[in-house]
């Protein structure tokens, strides 16, 4: 097989592999995975099953998305950034929400340059800038008052950048930009030139009060702010693979390409599915969710007071601190699965300097009943 440059830096995901090595024992705790037991909105269930009985969606057309659904995308971002977005025009269906950022990279950049992402930050945005061609440049996160917080310090060290790609909470830590946190980043893309790429997937999944704060709503973002959005994790959907894109014009005239002939269209009756959910005037169990995910993160923190694991300030996923165990991340994992039978990923992948220290524990997909004893199971593995 012949050398290929765009394969050269990108990283293998361990996830495969713990969850090959898990198997299918149900006494594991699955904790590698983004999967959830949390069931999807039953509107949305209603509507694509309706839409498959009668056959509508049965369609590629049109290639950048039902009409509906863009209606239904604008209206939910005018309730999260005050804007308004033109359906038409500025937004575009994906199949998911990871799916859309290889064609916002592609449009933005050209091979070679810098795409500012935090270290550590979810993988398939890491690895994706790079099978695009582009450069990474990691900004660091630090533990600060039991939490994740930004380096500021060190986003304002970076002297150039294409694009800044940023989750909110975000994975795998939990991290959540606050006011001034975006306040930096919109220092940083004035002064380098670059579009924000903000992966709003987990906007929503928010603890413990703290204010969630879209970077559109921040002076000198709105302009130049790319918006990714899903269906997946507020709204359990992740079987129906639908995101969209959403951001100014000119760049979205690109985009809207890059997507036509990148994936073609999503389906159209999954894409019925997702308009039903993001119309329901019930919230379609987004909060309800969000209660129950706090409630699985609490009794995690609970249960490993005593160890190395940072608090989430939101998503689906804590990080524990393999280094300060005296062990390897994949050392941990290991152990982890083999005497305490936890699956649980190493973040190898996920970062540069800070992300390799650390295990990702999800728990998304494990009830409260199912964690009760997380800490007998640490302490099997780490005897």
């Amino acid at each position: 097989m012949r050398p290929n440059s765009r394969f050269a830096q990108v990283q293998q995901f361990d996830i495969d592999k713990v969850a090959a090595a898990a198997g299918a024992d149900p006494d594991v705790l699955r904790m590698e995975n983004l999967d959830t037991d949390v069931p999807p909105p039953l509107v949305a269930v209603a509507a694509t099953t309706e839409a498959l009985a009668s056959g509508a969606g049965n369609s590629w057309l049109p290639f950048t998305g039902l009409p509906v659904l863009c209606e239904a995308v604008a209206d939910e971002l005018r309730r999260r950034t005050g804007l308004d977005y033109d359906p038409l025009h500025q937004i575009v269906i994906t199949s998911g929400g990871t799916s859309a950022v290889m064609p916002v990279l592609l449009a933005t950049t050209e091979p070679g340059d810098p795409v500012v992402l935090t270290d550590p930050t979810y993988a398939g945005l890491l690895q994706r800038v790079r099978l695009s061609g582009a450069r990474p440049s990691l900004v660091p996160l630090r533990v600060e008052g039991g939490y994740w917080r930004l380096d500021r310090d060190a986003l304002a060290q970076v002297g150039a950048a294409t694009a800044v790609l940023l989750m909110s909470p975000s994975m795998p830590s939990g991290v959540l930009l606050d006011r001034d946190d975006w306040a930096a980043v919109a220092e940083t893309c004035a002064r380098t030139g670059a579009y924000l790429i903000y992966d709003a997937a987990m906007e929503r999944i928010v603890y413990d009060g703290h204010p969630r704060i879209n970077p559109c709503q921040v002076d000198g973002l709105a302009d130049r702010t790319i918006i990714i959005g899903s269906m997946s994790k507020e709204y359990r959907m992740i079987g129906w693979r639908i995101g969209w894109i959403a951001g100014p014009p000119d760049i979205m005239a690109r985009i809207r390409v890059a997507v036509v002939y990148n994936t073609t269209v999503s389906s159209g009756f999954a894409q019925l599915g997702a308009a039903a959910a993001l119309s329901d005037p019930s919230g379609a169990g987004v909060g309800e969710a969000v209660a129950e995910y706090q409630a699985r993160h609490d009794i995690v923190l609970d249960q490993l007071s005593d160890l190395p694991v940072v608090r989430a300030a939101g998503g689906w996923s804590c990080l524990v601190d393999a280094v300060a165990l005296d062990l390897t991340a994949p050392a941990l994992s290991t152990r982890l699965l083999e005497h305490g039978r936890i699956a649980a990923t190493p973040m190898t992948a996920w970062g540069e300097t800070v992300a390799p220290r650390y295990v990702r524990l999800v728990y998304s997909n494990e009830p409260v009943s199912r964690l009760g004893d997380l800490r007998s199971r640490f302490a099997a593995a780490l005897r």
